[in-house]
């Protein structure tokens, strides 16, 4: 197989973001720990994350910031009575491992049979510090999908649901049917997501249509990312942004320096570029 297409699917993609979580973890001054992401990151995870060239420190920034995002507004909601967490597509993730949680929460992670089984044996010997349960779902599959969405967590009242790069590489119909179907769920009280604002989806179609990603393509792109889900009954309750992760850890986006430059005189063309992405709390539409 060829360097420019070790994605093989959007499963392959766990390993990627995994590699970033491991290499920031070894950081002296890393935003977080994560001890272990290596031991699930294998040997692909850097080859594919090698493949990517100079887009490779781009999309490292991007996965540690939103790892962080994500990680406040978990421990925030529990904090503030969340009593569940289901994590939609949770490829590689280790939160539950982690995070402070405590013993009897409950979370639940939902991927293909496949991840969902090798993640069992590769962490067999690890203790999560919450109730854990792992269920392999194939999301695409409406009618399996609809089923377990209507059955998970039936003893919960205030789910977060997590979707962490899952959104952009499903289209615009299918995102609108899991908006509509998690709605349906009235214990379903919050929904973590990407933001992405219309000026950047140049760019991110140039990076989710590469040869790189042509097993694994982006395919999200409403004229309006907030009135689509308003529209499917989500609506956003709070926006994050990297860049502001980044200052906060002293850590830049890895512009050149001629946007560095350009940036540095031009206001509205910094809050252009600090508003064009992050991670956004919902809450359902009334």
């Amino acid at each position: 197989m060829s360097e420019t297409s070790l994605i093989r699917d959007v499963s392959d993609t766990a390993l990627w973001v995994a590699h970033y979580r491991a290499e920031e973890s070894a950081r002296p001054d890393a935003m977080f720990h994560d001890p272990l992401a290596a031991r699930l990151v294998g040997d692909r995870g850097p080859a594919i994350a090698k493949s990517f060239g100079r887009i490779s420190r781009h999309s490292a920034w991007s996965i540690v910031t939103r790892t962080v995002m994500i990680d406040d507004y978990l421990r925030e909601a529990v904090a503030n009575g969340v009593d569940a967490v289901l994590n939609l597509g949770a490829g590689l993730d280790t939160r539950p491992y982690r995070l402070e949680l405590p013993p009897t929460f409950p979370w639940v992670e939902v991927d293909l049979p496949h991840l969902i089984e090798f993640k069992e044996q590769t962490l067999r010997d690890q203790m999560p510090r919450c109730r854990l349960q792992r269920v392999g779902v194939n999301l695409a599959d409406a009618r399996e999908r609809r089923a377990f969405l209507a059955s998970v967590l039936p003893d919960s009242h205030r789910v977060l649901v997590l979707t962490e790069g899952v959104v952009p590489y499903l289209t615009q119909a299918q995102v609108g049917e899991l908006a509509e179907e998690l709605k349906l769920q009235s214990r379903f009280a919050f929904w973590i997501a990407e933001y992405y604002a219309p000026h950047v989806y140049p760019y991110l179609r140039r990076i989710g249509h590469s040869n790189r990603m042509r097993n694994a393509p982006f395919q999200f792109f409403p004229p309006d990312w907030l009135v689509f889900f308003a529209q499917h009954g989500w609506l956003k309750h709070d926006i994050r942004y990297g860049l502001d992760v980044g200052e906060r850890f002293n850590r830049r986006s890895p512009l050149n320096w001629f946007a560095r430059l350009f940036l540095r005189y031009s206001a509205e063309a910094r809050e252009r570029l600090r508003k064009g992405s992050g991670y956004m709390l919902m809450t359902p539409r009334d």
